[in-house]
């Protein structure tokens, strides 16, 4: 169920949920799509189980350096994947919370529907996510996301 702290991005992608998900819970793959180009993920470190890290650098010639610690909530291969910024490895609390990610996979006859519901405390953190351009970079990583999806599939 999503409330107005929430913000929501749906896309279809032409893979299957498994391999989708295998895009988000796979270092090596998540740095290529996780940061909008040009920006660049330089690093990811995760450990996919409740309460493992999730880490990622990313590198924007605007912004310079943007390092997001936190930690898994759900983990459901293929279904879905909860993180969030406000716990960090093994549940510590982070001393600057945001936001939490929940990201489904469902099944379709194409491939995958691919949901994404930011979570968000209070209003203030939702218009500010939105003024970061969450719906434009969200959709940007979600293509470029779609992209590595389809070509591991197509082998």
């Amino acid at each position: 169920m999503t409330t107005e702290l929430d913000l929501t991005l749906t896309r279809r992608v032409a893979a299957s949920p498994a391999t989708v998900y295998r895009c988000w819970t796979e270092p090596e793959l998540l740095k290529q799509f996780f940061a909008p180009k040009p920006g660049r993920t330089v690093d990811a470190k995760l450990d996919v189980r409740p309460g493992g890290a999730f880490y990622t650098k990313m590198v924007f010639e605007e912004y310079g350096e943007i390092e997001s610690e936190g930690c898994y909530l759900i983990v459901e291969p293929a279904k879905r994947l909860v993180f969030t910024d406000c716990l960090s490895a093994d549940f510590r609390p982070s001393a600057q919370p945001f936001f939490t990610a929940d990201l489904n996979f469902i099944e379709t006859e194409e491939g995958c529907e691919y949901n994404v519901i930011a979570r968000h405390a209070s209003a203030e953190s939702v218009k500010r996510h939105e003024e970061m351009g969450f719906h434009e970079g969200w959709g940007t990583v979600a293509r470029q996301m779609a992209e590595i999806a389809e070509a591991i599939e197509r082998g």
